[in-house]
């Protein structure tokens, strides 16, 4: 087993239009508005950026991220990254009754080189760290989509 590979899934059932998930979703550069643990956002190019991103442990984690599937018909967005993760994430938003089922998907192998060393020891804090950051992605994701489209001011 190679303790430095993680594969993360959560469902979410949000009371808002699908539609409106994947606009909010398909903007990555509005994340650090709605998701604290997601601290800066870099456009590099049309389908790349570079993203830094710290949830409770003291460390940040920088990835480049390139979009590889942007799909607003089927409502699917995908990305793969590299730098202190390498690997791909998936947001899939469907219907479900008067709301949306939101599946977020991620397969990751850790190259940050401090957190390999401690990967066997430190896999729970790690995993924690990661439900956190979800559960942080998932309030803001509530509160952005509450604030309806005009939305918190992106700065």
């Amino acid at each position: 087993m190679d303790w430095s590979q993680y594969r993360f899934r959560s469902a979410w059932r949000l009371d808002a239009e699908p539609d409106a998930v994947y606009r909010v979703l398909e903007r990555p550069d509005h994340y650090p508005v709605w998701w604290p643990q997601v601290r800066e956002v870099r456009q590099t190019g049309d389908t790349t950026g570079t993203l830094r991103f710290r949830s409770v442990l003291p460390y940040d984690l920088v990835v480049r991220a390139e979009s590889v599937r942007h799909d607003p018909r089927s409502r699917v967005l995908e990305a793969v990254m590299t730098g202190d993760l390498e690997g791909w994430f998936r947001w899939t938003v469907r219907p479900s009754g008067s709301g949306t089922h939101l599946l977020y998907e991620q397969e990751v192998v850790v190259r940050k080189p401090l957190m390999r060393l401690l990967a066997v020891p430190c896999r729970p804090f790690f995993l924690a760290n990661h439900a956190l950051m979800m559960r942080g992605g998932r309030r803001g994701l509530l509160a952005r989509l509450a604030a309806g489209p005009a939305g918190p001011q992106v700065v």
